[in-house]
């Protein structure tokens, strides 16, 4: 078992603003300052223009679409640069047939620490025809993503100050990289720091017959993922829950009024298995329907 490190600050020197000029870009961009007022980063805006279907039908009109593409995107560049006013920041506008492309080329030029973007919160049919560019971005990106979902109320930043933070962990690998973001993010705030696991619902023993944890075992996993010396800084909150992975998460998070959830994902190489599917499910659902941001660290 792996033991929080509670002396290691994470180091966010970089970081990358996603935007796309949505409602929810903008709900992001506050959250997008303060992080970077508390950690002294620069930020670097990025919006990918990607051509619509319309734009080469006609060549004729091709060249007075993408100039127009050009302006507004300009534009609106302009509206966001003013909310990092005061702040070291870059805006960049980049043409390309894909997000991913453009940004993992970006991050790697930038030497990025952290994303942060808002997402749609697309479901059902409406995200199997369009896809989730924000999903795609926490399975490939190797930095850490900070989404700010559709239900995130306005002003959920709080000046930056975080009250409780949330990690979830199943004590897999992929939960474990996300571990130190999660421990030095309460650290820095001061705050409490909530450890969940969830437990499937079954009927009494059956957990001991299957070889799953028992909620005694599990409490003590968690417990044992903090640090002795973390009393001096936070207050470490274990918790079992029994249930969906993703609906207890929530719940949790909503019972100790989390300002951010942390999870582990796998990355886009591993969703063929059956298995992965459902974490693909699991933390998804918890990026769109969370009521604070969640932190998603790619294992």
């Amino acid at each position: 078992m792996t033991t929080l490190q509670a002396n290691k600050r994470i180091a966010l020197k970089n970081i990358l603003f996603l935007t796309d000029f949505s409602d929810s870009s903008v709900a992001a961009a506050p959250f997008a300052t303060t992080i970077a007022r508390a950690y002294g980063s620069i930020v670097y805006v990025l919006h990918v223009l990607v051509p619509s279907a319309y734009t080469y039908m006609s060549p004729e009109m091709s060249r007075v679409l993408l100039d127009e593409e050009d302006d507004r995107a300009k534009a609106e560049m302009q509206r966001v640069e003013a909310q990092f006013s005061g702040l070291p920041s870059e805006m960049m506008l980049e043409r390309g047939v894909g997000v991913w492309p453009v940004l993992s080329g970006v991050l790697e030029q930038n030497e990025c620490d952290l994303i942060v973007m808002g997402t749609h919160g697309r479901t059902g049919l409406q995200k199997v025809l369009l896809g989730s560019a924000a999903e795609e971005v926490f399975r490939r990106a190797h930095v850490p993503v900070f989404t700010i979902g559709p239900s995130v109320k306005r002003g959920a930043h709080s000046g930056g100050k975080l009250r409780c933070v949330l990690f979830a962990t199943d004590f897999k690998a992929s939960s474990a990289v996300a571990a130190p973001y999660a421990v030095s993010l309460a650290q820095e705030n001061q705050s409490r720091l909530a450890l969940v696991h969830v437990l499937p619902k079954c009927k009494p023993g059956k957990q001991d017959r299957d070889g799953g944890l028992s909620v005694a075992e599990a409490l003590h996993r968690l417990q044992e993922l903090v640090p002795p010396e973390a009393e001096l800084w936070c207050r470490p909150e274990p918790m079992v829950q029994h249930g969906a992975p993703a609906e207890q998460i929530l719940l949790a998070a909503q019972q100790c009024e989390a300002d951010l959830i942390v999870l582990g994902v796998r990355g886009m190489d591993h969703l063929a298995a059956a298995a992965v599917r459902v974490d693909r499910a699991n933390a998804y659902k918890v990026v769109v329907e969370a009521q604070c941001p969640v932190l998603t660290v790619r294992g």
